[in-house]
């Protein structure tokens, strides 16, 4: 059976309608570009199965519309740059990285030099290197060691910049993509998976939109809509590529919203994606790096500003199904990594098999008959 995202497969998790990507991208002006790296070099034995995904708000403006930004660190063993400045000031200035755990440095380097450096090639007046002559750029992490050859170093400066360039609105793909293209989620093959929820909030709809990196996680923990899928699994039809399998694992989460929110509101979206996590297997392990960030475009915050700023919040009563949102979307996201992922063999001949889609539909379909 070809790869499928969840929906495909007649699974629909959650009550809230999606956006039309179901996406982050469904966030108006919120883009995402990815560079994968796929390389068997037979002299050196090095071998790549990495990549780098930008998420991008304000349709690349963000270096001079700062946005209001939160974070929540479930279970601490990982990285993600640029969270005390967030804590310091509520406030994100840049695109937001996420790569493998030894990229972390040469991913928020390009970042930061990125204004000097390809201005003249960025669509959106003013440039961006006017902004400022520093940045604290947000760069996250999760270990593809087990498929990668992780201490070959191989993603540069360039590959950002590519991952930069090819940001677009529109639908993501998903899967062995980007930073997540050697990532391993309930040991099955994972990677980037995205969704998106619409809450309708007084005279318009508002969009929740999530992008998950998944690389955490034990096959017997697996849920699907609730349904035990991983204890189902017939292990005879589903190889088990290791007699011990990776320690550790982790997962990013991203959240995005047009909502007008204040930034101890998006450290409280940035919780509920633990929320969405659980739902599908996720505990937070000793070695997990579970960190999620959420930023809201509602408000504005230009760098040019010299007076006061005058910013909208949605009242704290009112929040709830935007909570309801962020953990329905966390959910699908980390799904459809798993549901697009293909089976991959990398470094060392180590092979991580796919989620086999044919039994997960036959289990659903015997706990959910139609």
């Amino acid at each position: 059976m070809s790869r499928a995202r969840l929906r495909n497969l007649g699974i629909k998790p959650g009550k809230m309608p999606t956006g039309t990507y179901n996406a982050i991208t469904d966030v108006p002006g919120v883009l995402v570009g990815q560079e994968t790296i796929i390389q068997d070099d037979q002299d050196s034995q090095r071998v790549a199965r990495t990549g780098v995904t930008m998420i991008v708000p304000r349709d690349g403006d963000i270096w001079n519309d700062h946005a209001c930004a939160g974070f929540f660190s479930f279970n601490g063993c990982g990285e993600m740059t640029g969270l005390p400045w967030i804590e310091e000031s509520g406030m994100i200035h840049t695109p937001i990285g996420i790569t493998n755990t030894n990229s972390v440095g040469v991913v928020r380097d390009a970042l930061a030099a990125y204004p000097m450096v390809m201005a003249d090639k960025w669509n959106s007046p003013p440039s961006i290197s006017s902004s400022w002559a520093g940045s604290l750029p947000v760069v996250a992490e999760t270990w593809d060691g087990w498929l990668n050859d992780i201490t070959a170093f191989h993603v540069t400066q360039e590959h950002a910049f590519k991952a930069l360039q090819a940001a677009r609105s529109g639908l993501v793909p998903e899967g062995n993509v980007g930073g997540g293209t050697g990532m391993i989620c309930h040991e099955f093959k994972g990677g980037t998976g995205t969704s998106s929820r619409i809450v309708p909030y007084q005279d318009r709809d508002y969009t929740v939109g999530v992008l998950v990196q998944s690389n955490y996680g034990n096959r017997d923990m697996l849920r699907i809509d609730g349904v035990p899928v991983g204890r189902e699994l017939d292990f005879t039809h589903v190889a088990n590529p290791w007699l011990t399998s990776p320690k550790g694992g982790s997962i990013i989460v991203i959240i995005a919203t047009d909502v007008p929110l204040l930034p101890t509101q998006c450290t409280r979206l940035a919780k509920r994606a633990t929320v969405g996590l659980a739902r599908v297997g996720g505990t937070g392990q000793n070695g997990s790096g579970d960190i999620f960030l959420a930023f809201s475009t509602g408000n504005h915050a230009l760098s040019t500003s010299q007076g006061f700023l005058s910013m909208d919040m949605l009242p704290n009563d009112h929040l709830n199904d935007f909570f309801d949102a962020v953990a329905e979307a966390t959910e699908e996201a980390i799904l459809n990594a798993l549901c697009a992922a293909e089976t991959m063999i990398g470094w060392q001949g180590h092979r991580v098999e796919a989620l086999p889609l044919e039994d997960v539909q036959r289990i659903m379909e015997r706990y959910r008959p139609r």
